[in-house]
């Protein structure tokens, strides 16, 4: 349904005050300068499906999805013209990965598959053991297989379930050695969420546990790091790792458009405003309903004071739809009700 109206009564933004803060470790926080993630891709296919892959007849449509089969039959000696081929329980899909640059061969990692064709769903499927590389052209250095998990998601009168995609928990396994950053010669602690508050936080207790001058704050997302003593620096940064430090936390709001689920970073205040949308309005603050009144249907009052947990439930309570529910929560923002970054996903 359309945004109907946006009203913005007067008043000032009610913030109640922030929940007491909660010390992480650093190694929680940040990354060394040389632990970038290796992302790794391959194709595959996902076979054991009960007639819900892909919909290829005699290499009609994706004809790609035959071929496969037909070069997986023939690395076994066995022939089959493609125009023989039946794909309905088989499915095309990419597989994506990614996993640290310090595993080792045998470490295991979980594992992304997305059909690529016109398969219905994955459910009860099995990946065929499927080479993955760093790039397309370079060799492979782990391969996946496994069972396929598909997950559903459920949330008040709407029901989604994404079935074209799935998960293998330590499906993959690392068989080839990668070139691995050298962890003792880390110089620099990269914040996974760059804040300057943050990074000056975690500068001061490295200062203060290993001594003045050791850590430096670069910019928002990189703490410099001076460690003179050679013999003791990989014993300094586990140390360093181990420190705690209270983060800056981002008043942020999230909002699944496809299941309604609201997460909020603490207690995000909700000022005084007024949301029309569909046969639904919002009235934040303002003057109380009488006692003796009958609300009419989709008439949410809330009281000053009132938090983003207080008008999700609310939603929530009235079965809104998802989409009603991201499309007030956007309001509240561009009107100002709401101080906090609102994401839609």
């Amino acid at each position: 349904a359309a945004l109907v109206g946006v009203a913005l009564a007067a008043g000032a933004l009610s913030v109640p005050a922030d929940a007491a803060a909660q010390s992480t470790r650093i190694r929680d926080l940040t990354v060394s300068d040389g632990d970038i993630p290796v992302r790794l891709v391959g194709y595959g296919l996902v076979v054991g499906l009960d007639g819900s892959g892909d919909r290829v007849i005699g290499g009609f449509s994706a004809g790609h999805t035959v071929r496969s089969v037909a070069n997986l039959l023939r690395r076994f000696d066995v022939e089959v013209p493609e125009n023989m081929l039946r794909t309905r329980n088989v499915a095309a899909v990419l597989v994506t990965a990614e996993t640290s640059p310090y595993l080792r061969p045998g470490g295991r990692f979980d594992v992304h598959v997305s059909s690529e064709g016109d398969a219905v769903s994955l459910r009860g499927g099995v990946l065929w053991m499927t080479p993955l590389q760093v790039s397309p052209d370079q060799p492979p250095v782990a391969t996946a297989q496994g069972a396929v998990l598909v997950s559903d998601m459920t949330g008040g009168r709407a029901s989604f379930a994404v079935e074209t995609s799935a998960t293998l928990p330590d499906g993959g396994l690392l068989e080839q050695a990668m070139p691995r950053p050298d962890f003792a010669a880390s110089a620099a602690l990269l914040l996974r969420d760059p804040d300057v508050a943050t990074a000056s936080r975690i500068a001061e207790a490295i200062n203060a546990e290993v001594g003045e001058g050791t850590a430096l704050v670069s910019d928002p997302g990189s703490v410099a790091l001076n460690l003179t003593d050679e013999a003791t620096r990989v014993a300094t940064l586990a140390r360093i790792g181990g420190l705690t430090v209270e983060p800056e936390r981002a008043s942020r709001v999230v909002i699944d458009s496809r299941n309604g689920t609201v997460i909020a970073g603490g207690a995000i205040g909700v000022g005084r405003a007024v949301v029309s949308h569909g046969g639904m309005t919002l009235s934040v603050g303002g003057e109380p309903a009488a006692p003796d009144a009958v609300a009419a249907p989709g008439d949410l009052r809330m009281a000053d004071g009132t938090t983003v947990q207080d008008v999700a439930a609310a939603l929530h309570g009235v079965a809104a739809p998802p989409q009603a529910i991201a499309a007030v929560f956007e309001a509240l923002r561009q009107v100002g009700a709401i101080s906090a970054q609102v994401a839609v996903r």
